[in-house]
């Protein structure tokens, strides 16, 4: 970014008649200069949401970050309505609006399907393993979302019960119907099945933590399973009853 500053106050960039910017809420204001020069005397169409915003710099405001877009007058339009995440699992993830230093307003689906199980244990290696197994039972994919800490011991416990996990980000989408990831690397991806696990120790390893555990929640196509050994977040409200 300070080799593209240095290289428009030699020549300005080329420009273009439309830009589109996906995961704009993640832009640095450096980057957010970058894209602004390039659409200077053109239009301009960002996404993102702001309760993913995961980097330090992360937006907070659609409005404050349109006018370093070079924009300020853009128009701004809340998409609160969805299809691919079940009203069981928005609903779970929406209780963590209110904790997120960003405005975002709260989303629903049109889809009435879908399960939220959310399991204390006291070990969480054999919690998760047991999550698994029942996940197996079903069709489609899995994805095991952990505390960055915790992928390489989950992989293990997962493994040593014979089911063909492989680590992760090393080979994130191979090794069958079952990923085992970080989820510092969460943020894109889908599952139909997902297995959050350690809720407490996603949100607490770092400043935007919380952002991070609404991303890991949000990845369930089909089904949620939150399974923890540690007291849960106070901001993530139960809406559903812990089996």
């Amino acid at each position: 970014m300070l080799l593209d500053e240095v290289a428009a106050l030699i020549e300005r960039p080329r420009g273009y008649g439309h830009v589109i910017v996906d995961e704009a809420q993640d832009l640095s204001p450096m980057e957010c200069r970058a894209v602004a020069r390039r659409s200077e005397h053109g239009s301009l169409t960002v996404l993102g949401d702001l309760a993913q915003g995961t980097t330090p710099w992360a937006a907070t405001s659609w409005t404050e970050h349109m006018a370093l877009l070079g924009k300020p007058d853009g128009r701004i339009v809340a998409l609160t309505t969805g299809f691919r995440v079940p009203a069981a699992v928005v609903e779970l993830a929406n209780t963590l609006l209110a904790a997120l230093d960003a405005d975002v307003p709260a989303t629903r689906s049109y889809r009435t399907d879908g399960r939220v199980r959310v399991t204390p244990v006291t070990a969480l290696d054999a919690g998760v393993v047991a999550a698994v197994r029942e996940a197996l039972a079903f069709e489609g994919s899995i994805g095991v979302i952990a505390p960055d800490a915790d992928v390489d011991r989950l992989t293990t416990a997962l493994r040593d019960a014979a089911h063909p996990a492989d680590p992760a980000p090393a080979a994130p989408h191979l090794g069958g119907r079952l990923t085992v990831l970080p989820a510092s690397l969460a943020k894109g991806l889908e599952y139909d099945h997902v297995i959050v696990a350690e809720p407490a120790a996603i949100a607490g390893a770092e400043r935007r933590g919380l952002n991070r555990l609404y991303v890991a929640l949000t990845r369930a196509v089909s089904r949620l399973d939150v399974v923890h050994s540690r007291p849960l977040p106070p901001q993530l409200y139960l809406s559903v009853e812990p089996v």
